[in-house]
Parts: C-alpha cells; structure tokens; sequence
C-alpha cells in the first residue's frame, strides 16, 4: 500500500525531541527523512544517558525518535559540505531546523539560502522562545523544564501544599513536536493548492500557552485567578472530587462526578452538603479518608457502574506490558545493526488508505552519507566532500 507521505522528501537538521520526533513521524507516515549529524559523534542526543546508561552506544531517547531517517554526516562550517546540502535542499520539499535562532543564517543554510535554490520549499524552524521577542533577544535556552516554569505549567500542577511541579515526560516538547508536523503538514497543503512555499515556525514556549488555552480562558474572561487545591485536587481549575486518591493496594483516579453520587455510594450524606468548589478541599480531605477502606478493583467495581468516571493509576511497566500482551501497534520491534531487535513506541495516527510503517532502524552516524549525496552529486563532488568529512 502507498504511504500517505510518498514522495515527500524532508531534509533534517534537527535534534533532542521537539525536531526529531516531528520528523520521525513524518518518516512513518513515508516521507524520505535525511538526517543531518555531526561526523563521528553525530547528533548531541545519542549520548544522552538515560539512567546513566546507552543502548549499544546509543541514547534510548535518540533511538525512540529515529527510525525511518538516513543518516549523512558532514561538517556544517566546511564550504565543499554546505553546496552539497544546498543540492541535497533543492531536491526537497521540507527544511526542518530547531538551532537557535540565527544558527542556520551564519551557517548559510537559512530559509532565504534554502529558498534560491528551491522556491517552493517549506522551511520549518522549531525553536523554544520563538524568532523573535525578548526571550529570543536574550539567547535563552529553551528547555522543556524552562519553559513549563515559564508558562506557568509547573506552577499549576501538583497539591498546593506542596511545590511547583513537573510534569513526569518532556510534555512540552512533544506537544511542539506535533504542532510542528501539524504546521508542516498544513503548508505541504498550501503548497499543493496554491503553489507556494514559506516558513513554518513554532516553539515551545508559544505551545505551552497554547494548550492552557481553556484555563487562560477562564483566567482572563472571568478576571479571576485560580491556585492549585490543597489537598490535591487534579488542577487548580477544577472542583471536587476530581483527584488521585489512595486504596487499600495502590491508587485511584476519580474524574469530574456530582458530590452527591459519590456521597451515596460512600454512605457520607455530610459530602453532598458540601459545594463541591468552595468546599474541594474538605470533600478531598473526606473521600481520603474513606478510599483506603477498599481496594482499587473494588472501588471500581462500585464506582463504573454507577457512571462515575474512574481509573487504576497504573505504572508505565504496566501500560507497556498490556500493549505488549494486545499485539497493539503502539508497539514496534525494529531490527538495528548494532543494538539487536529494540522495541519501539509505533506511530500514534492511524490510516485504513495509506497505514504508517517502520522501514528503516535508527541509523548509525553518518550511514547513508555517500548513499544520499550520490543522488545529488557527481562521483567528483562526492569523492571531495568525503574526503574533506574523512579529513576532519
């Protein structure tokens, strides 16, 4: 079957995860992503550790957001290796590039460079203050901690008890990286319909007000502000009983429900006198004490068929190892020359017309270095950027 992107060929400078994973799902869905790295050491997230450990001599976070790209290896400041990405360019329909602002310009390889040589390309910048502004002005770096201080998403999340908190995976970059395959997308849809090109930009820190857009709303729009519930109310937002709460074997979600169900299935007629704003805190500190009598399963056992929204907080072993059981496709094993068979997460979109695959492992540094610059190349420009890349 055709993949929904053939045809499309992306040239990737990109790194860690907010370029990357856009790029990787671009791969899945059949685009020909090129991966630009450093010679030898390549892209800086290979030697990543996680939990202080490598996988065959690379990151498990490089691994997971890799597949599906060829890898060329090239010194970006060697003249003889910058004409030969401007060939590779103008063959390409998407440029993907998350360096600082300015970075690409001094490298000669900015969306104006990129452009002469292919006018209709779409250039993408991923960035984590945006191009412009103060906080780009001031060369911050835009890190996925940074900016969910920033945005106030740490100090949104957690009791309020307790200290701003972080989210428990690099939520912001994720998010960024979908906004930018989003916005990649869109303007491969331009292009098609009204035959331009242009430059596509997101950051992280314009993503992570973007998805508070329901709070900032409430914010803004009922000029009032909101803190984070003491006894732990899922968000600052919201009313009781939404929360976490502890069971007799582990622990439970409860999701928006009236106080008055939950106080007649708990036997606690006092709860359903309580306003379940005003009073969030007493009601959690109330359903603490009770949850612990019964265990999970039993807890949902009595909740789910009344129609309160409920769930088992589940560690991630546990998630991974039931996908594992299912045969889902959010799970893929992949063969790589060097770490063995590594099992992946698989593409989160699903297509009945043009299904997402995994062609190609991770690469290995520069392992389609003289395959992909063939292609543009003749044999007497190939053997003088390889020599140079050897030399270096």
């Amino acid at each position: 079957m055709p993949a929904a992107l053939d045809g499309i060929r992306v040239l990737d400078f990109t790194q860690m995860m907010l370029g990357p994973y856009a790029t990787q799902l671009l791969g899945d869905l059949g685009a020909d992503v090129i991966k630009i790295e450093r010679p030898d050491s390549g892209e800086w997230e290979r030697g990543l550790a996680m939990m202080g450990e490598l996988v065959a001599g690379d990151s498990a976070a490089f691994l997971a957001m890799n597949r599906n790209k060829r890898s060329v290896a090239l010194d970006l400041k060697d003249p003889a290796a910058r004409e030969a990405l401007l060939a590779l360019a103008a063959t390409c329909d998407v440029v993907v590039e998350n360096f600082r602002p300015g970075v690409m310009d001094r490298l000669g390889l900015g969306y104006d460079q990129i452009r002469a040589v292919r006018p209709d390309v779409i250039y993408c910048s991923g960035s984590g203050w945006g191009q412009q502004g103060r906080f780009a002005e001031e060369n911050r770096p835009g890190q996925d901690l940074l900016i969910q201080a920033m945005s106030g998403l740490a100090a949104n999340t957690g009791p309020g008890s307790g200290p701003p908190t972080f989210a428990g995976t690099s939520v912001v970059d994720a998010m960024t990286a979908l906004t930018l395959a989003t916005g990649i997308l869109g303007a491969l849809v331009a292009r098609e319909r009204q035959g331009i090109g242009q430059w596509v930009q997101v950051d992280l820190y314009s993503t992570a007000i973007a998805v508070q857009c329901q709070e900032i709303s409430a914010m803004v729009n009922q000029k009032q502000t909101f803190d984070r519930s003491r006894a732990g109310i899922a968000s600052p937002w919201l009313s009781a009983p939404c929360g976490i709460y502890q069971t007799a074997d582990g622990w439970l979600a409860v999701a928006m429900a009236p106080l008055a169900d939950i106080a007649r299935l708990v036997d606690d007629p006092a709860l359903a006198e309580l306003d379940p704003w005003i009073d969030r805190d007493e009601a959690k500190d109330r359903l603490d004490a009770i949850t612990p009598s019964r265990t999970t399963k039993e807890w949902l056992d009595l909740l789910m068929p009344a129609g309160i929204w409920a769930a088992r907080v589940r560690s991630l072993a546990e998630a991974v190892d039931e996908l594992r059981d299912e045969g889902s496709p959010l799970l893929c094993q992949v063969e790589h020359p060097r770490a063995g068979t590594l099992e992946l997460v698989g593409c989160p979109v699903t297509y009945t017309g043009t299904p997402w695959s995994v062609r190609r492992p991770p690469p290995l540094v520069g392992e389609h270095t003289e395959e992909v610059l063939a292609e543009v190349l003749t044999p007497e420009q190939l053997a003088r950027v390889v020599s140079g890349r050897r030399e270096s």
